[in-house]
């Protein structure tokens, strides 16, 4: 054979040996060619291209047509700045680099990190292009999913609504739809299909950084807020959407699971607990809240031992087996390197990639190395078994077949038209007044009147929007101070009421030299309101270093208690003897046991939202009427927590101690010095109204192990102005063969009574909320006696007992 033709044969079988590697795991002998996967030999449409065919069938049909490379790259998360230029907010240059967004699309393609700040035409230019390049430059056009945080709007320049503490607080499942609802709208029009929300970890461990992000210490009250936020986030379909889609906006159900109790409250660190605690605390939220959820992602921290991401029995036999989940499922950021950084539990990436894959069938998020580009040369090698890759792939496609996305992934034209709408200001201002807690109010000395003479405005959270992490940067500039908002309100209402502002001191000092200031003023008025409590930053400044806050993602705890001169600012306020009002601002408990007990009133405001300036001003003026409860409990000091309500049976004894204003010590035992009693427990919240619930009824009152029933109730506003409550329903199991909390959370609904009115309530409670879970690892509703009663955790407004034989 000649040298030439020698040369020919040998560039024949490269070409050979190229092709076979592209197309390593197609199936072939199908109803496709390898050399045309995306079509049918017959001439007929693939089955995935049909918008008309099941969403199952459109998977079975396009996974066998997918090389391993092409797997693999639907579950590695990619980033828009591989072809956009994102580190400017404010350059609006339209161009991109073809070369890397090939390159991002052939390794990372299945998913799109897009949650920059820029603005909207260089962001939807950015989409546009890769959602083209995705479906039109590549073999089988499989869209990818565009993806940005939305705990409580999203994050390029989205309404800002309160972070998810206050969301929660509003105890209004209703309202959280209806701001779910716009999130999802606002992001929509932009290209946004995937949003990392809602977070249903429980506010146990008070320290962590992260309690501003939940709904709550409660299960029931997480799963409920958690479904309303899913519901009003997916509800809906896409523009030109096949028929089968069910959601216009993916939801995540986060951090699965057990993550907000931290050893020490330090984030990231081990939880301790068992298979029961697991299953009645922490799992009850993600199992009512997420079975309809498009997409969950995973937790950092390890429960009992094991990584979550490597929790095989938590991810693979309980997740998806028991309860039957079937939508897409990703790690978080860098997690799956954290099993050789932070667990010790691998050594290499190649361990890293083949133990969360194999155990948790779950996609790796950007922000590593990137671990899961070692499974082809694996699953060639034989270390990992395609079928692992293949369910995870089938989970991701599930997900976006469900969203249409291969119909249209593209953003709308007129995408604006559904950003900062007046219908959307409408839903923010009721998140902004409901998400108000009334802590205490003595004497009535709230709300104010509306001709009051002066008002004094002090301290470091009155000339500032306080926002909760997981905003854009610059986003305060969108909010309304509470400085402006009561101008504004003043202004509005009153041509004569004079405002006496002081700030008195810094959030994050001990100076206070600018005390004496706040306490003139308050001496000039009629009337002082100090605003103090805790900070958290934007995106971009909470992970800045030199930057200072004390609550958000990895900004943990020590102290329960204001931090600097904030303290000794209120007491030098009250010590003038004029009607002293304390509004917290925060997004956690604050531990100030001398407010509660010296202060005329204590509200309580969470992170709030755009409006939160003016929405205060119209709670302490009394244009709206206080219904928000709260989702969690205040402890007395950080060494009496934890302080949650639904403890279990005998873990609360009391026999309290004390150390007086004047110093003298009364001891006791539990504790020595302090009490374990919270300052204020969940549920509670002041109203400026008041209400009576009587004809408390159970039907059935006596009912088998698999029998639901009703539990009604009359509640009458006895007061003279309008408002809401909070009708909360809790079971007590008086006698189990595990030992159970001494209450729970059951039912809840939130009522608008008009004064001199009343409104009859009926709350169904599922047999299921009955169950214990037992010695023998089973769910099970034992017969006995419960406890049924209506009011907060720490207060009866009526008891009846309900009977299961």
């Amino acid at each position: 054979m000649g040298s030439k033709s020698f040369s020919v044969l040998i560039a024949l079988i490269s070409c050979l040996q190229a092709f076979a590697d592209n197309t390593f795991g197609v199936r072939d002998g199908l109803h496709f060619s390898l050399e045309s996967r995306a079509t049918n030999i017959d001439g007929s449409i693939p089955t995935y291209k049909n918008p008309k065919a099941s969403i199952e069938d459109r998977v079975n049909d396009l996974l066998p047509r997918m090389t391993v490379e092409e797997k693999v790259a639907q579950i590695i998360q990619g980033d828009m700045d591989g072809w956009m230029d994102l580190s400017d907010p404010l350059d609006d240059t339209k161009t991109f680099n073809q070369t890397g967004l090939v390159q991002m699309m052939r390794l990372k393609g299945g998913s799109i990190w897009a949650g920059y700040l820029t603005p909207y035409d260089k962001f939807v230019y950015g989409v546009t292009i890769g959602q083209k390049y995705l479906m039109e430059n590549t073999t089988l056009g499989i869209p990818a999913l565009i993806q940005s945080e939305g705990l409580h709007g999203f994050t390029n320049k989205g309404t800002i609504f309160p972070s998810p503490i206050g969301l929660a607080a509003s105890f209004d499942t209703a309202l959280v739809s209806q701001v779910s609802n716009v999130v999802a709208s606002e992001a929509e029009g932009l290209g946004i299909s995937h949003m990392f929300a809602p977070v249903l970890d429980l506010s146990r461990e008070l320290r962590w950084g992260r309690v501003e992000e939940n709904f709550g210490e409660d299960p029931f009250l997480t799963g409920e807020i958690g479904n309303a936020f899913i519901t009003g986030l997916q509800s809906g379909k896409r523009r030109n959407a096949s028929s089968t889609a069910i959601a216009r906006v993916a939801a995540t159900c986060k951090h699965f699971a057990a993550f907000g109790s931290p050893q020490g409250g330090l984030n990231l660190a081990q939880v301790s607990g068992g298979e029961r605690e697991l299953r009645t605390m922490f799992l009850k939220p993600f199992n009512r809240a997420c079975l309809n959820s498009l997409s969950i992602m995973t937790a950092y921290s390890s429960y009992d031992g094991i990584p979550a991401i490597a929790n095989t029995h938590l991810l693979t036999d309980i997740l998806r087996n028991e309860w039957g989940y079937k939508y897409w499922v990703t790690t978080d950021a860098g997690s799956v390197d954290l099993l050789i950084t932070l667990h010790g539990t691998c050594d290499t990436r190649e361990c890293a990639a083949k133990t969360a894959i194999e155990n948790g069938l779950s996609g790796e998020m950007g922000g590593g190395t990137y671990t899961y580009l070692t499974l082809p040369d694996q699953i060639q090698a034989g270390t990992v078994d395609i079928k692992y890759v293949d369910t995870t792939v089938e989970a991701m496609l599930r997900t976006k077949f469900a969203l249409g996305l291969f119909e249209d992934p593209y953003p709308y034209s007129d995408y604006l038209s559904s950003i900062r709408t007046p219908a959307s200001r409408v839903v923010l201002n009721q998140a902004d007044t409901e998400s108000i807690v009334l802590l205490e109010n003595h004497n009535n000395v709230l709300p104010l009147q509306k001709n009051i003479g002066s008002i004094a405005l002090l301290g470091p959270q009155v000339n500032r929007v306080s926002f909760g992490d997981y905003v854009f940067f610059n986003a305060s500039l969108a909010g309304i101070s509470p400085l402006d908002g009561f101008k504004q309100f003043i202004g509005n209402t009153s041509s004569s009421t004079k405002i006496n502002f002081a700030q008195g001191c810094e959030l994050w000092s001990n100076d206070d030299s600018g005390i004496p200031a706040a306490v003139q003023a308050a001496q000039a008025s009629d009337v002082a309101i100090v605003m103090v409590g805790t900070w958290s930053l934007d995106q971009t400044l909470l992970w800045t270093p030199g930057t200072n806050a004390t609550t958000g993602e990895h900004v943990d705890l020590s102290d329960l208690a204001l931090v600097g001169a904030q303290l000794k600012l209120v007491q030098a306020v009250k010590a003038t003897g004029k009607p002293t009002i304390v509004v917290f601002v925060s997004g956690k408990p604050i531990a100030e046991p001398w407010i509660q007990a010296n202060a005329d009133a204590v509200v309580q405001q969470f992170y709030p939202g755009e409006l939160g300036g003016t929405a205060i001003a119209e709670i302490i003026f009394g244009a709206v009427n206080p219904s928000g409860k709260l989702p969690v409990s205040f402890p007395r000091a950080v060494g009496t927590t934890p302080v949650f309500y639904n403890y279990l049976k005998g873990s609360r004894p009391i026999d309290a101690g004390q150390v007086l204003d004047n110093g003298q010590l009364i001891f006791g035992h539990q504790y020595v010095l302090n009490s374990p009693v919270p300052l204020w427990s969940f549920g509670h919240g002041l109203s400026y109204t008041t209400f009576n619930y009587t004809g408390l009824s159970i039907s059935p009152s006596t009912i088998s192990t698999t029998q639901d029933f009703t539990v009604t109730v009359t509640v009458h506003n006895t007061g003279r102005v309008d408002g809401k409550e909070v009708v909360q329903v809790y079971i007590t199991d008086a006698v189990s063969s595990v030992v159970t909390p001494n209450q729970q959370l059951v039912g809840l609904q939130k009522v608008n009574i008009p004064a001199g009115g009343s409104s009859t309530v009926s709350i169904k409670v599922l047999s299921s909320q009955l169950a214990v879970w037992t010695v023998q690892n089973s769910w099970l509703v034992e017969p006995g006696v419960f406890n049924v009663k209506v009011g907060t955790s720490d207060q009866t407004f009526a008891i009846a007992n309900l009977t299961v034989h």
